[in-house]
């Protein structure tokens, strides 16, 4: 099996030396991804709620651009800086998955790059693959 590295264009700028996300045969992992604007205009503070959207905005758009997409997503483990935020978290989560949900972990992390609120890293199948 030959690994891939995949660079999305309409993801955010790689905040430190790794791939927006690797493939593998059929399957596909994307590294944690947090409120960092596309555009490389540095990162999205706001509210958890507003950290979560661009940060499952950013995940959607780095699964597209590599010939998947959220329906695909098979595992995400989902880290908080504060485990108070998980109703806010799951709220947005439910924007953007809402149905046939993907296996899930969510932890309260001791701290995040760059302080920020929420990290969300996912497995997903790349369809059509072998």
């Amino acid at each position: 099996m030959e690994k891939k590295c995949v660079f999305s264009p309409n993801g955010p700028p790689a905040q430190g030396p790794y791939s927006h996300a690797v493939a593998a045969g059929n399957l596909l992992f994307v590294s944690g991804q947090g409120p960092v604007a596309p555009d490389g205009t540095g990162l999205r503070r706001g509210t958890l709620r507003e950290e979560a959207r661009q940060t499952l905005s950013n995940l959607k758009a780095i699964l597209e651009d590599a010939g998947s997409s959220l329906e695909h997503v098979l595992k995400v483990n989902a880290y908080l800086a504060d485990m108070d935020d998980f109703a806010a978290f799951n709220e947005v989560y439910k924007e953007y998955f809402r149905e046939n949900f993907p296996a899930r972990t969510c932890i309260q992390a001791g701290r995040l790059p760059f302080d920020i609120k929420v990290e969300v890293e996912a497995v997903a199948l790349l369809p059509g693959k072998p």
